[in-house]
């Protein structure tokens, strides 16, 4: 399952893949777009990731799990949803071997499409006080 080559956009990233492994990132992807429909598709890092203002999040196929990235903050109850599948920084690993918690990974693009909204204004307010 090692990824074979540098892939120029997530359709390529996720060919590298085996069947099963190429599922779960398609159902992934599927769901993003449902919770960020208007975000782009990008390659950062050599990974698949959706981009607003900045990046909303990344997901990435690894030998024994799929890892979504950046770290949860910000809405206690998702925080308490994602402790289990912490990983070393903060990032988030569901094992290939478990249900891949979808909807869950729904709930965490939403807020991330909430909080980079809000650091986008955040950042108009303070270039208008200039």
């Amino acid at each position: 399952m090692a990824k074979q080559s540098l892939p120029k956009d997530i359709d390529q990233y996720i060919q590298q893949f085996d069947s099963n492994v190429r599922a779960i990132l398609e159902r992934i992807r599927e769901r993003v777009r449902a919770a960020a429909p208007s975000a782009d598709e990008v390659i950062s890092y050599q990974m698949p990731a959706f981009k607003g203002h900045g990046i909303l999040v990344y997901f990435a196929a690894w030998e024994k799990h799929i890892g979504l990235y950046p770290p949860v903050t910000g809405d206690r109850k998702i925080e308490k949803a994602v402790a289990r599948y912490a990983g070393p920084k903060g990032n988030l690993q569901f094992p290939l071997d478990e249900p891949i918690p979808y909807d869950l990974i729904k709930r965490i693009v939403k807020l991330r499409v909430q909080q980079d909204a809000e650091k986008a204004a955040a950042k108009r307010a303070k270039r208008k006080k200039k």
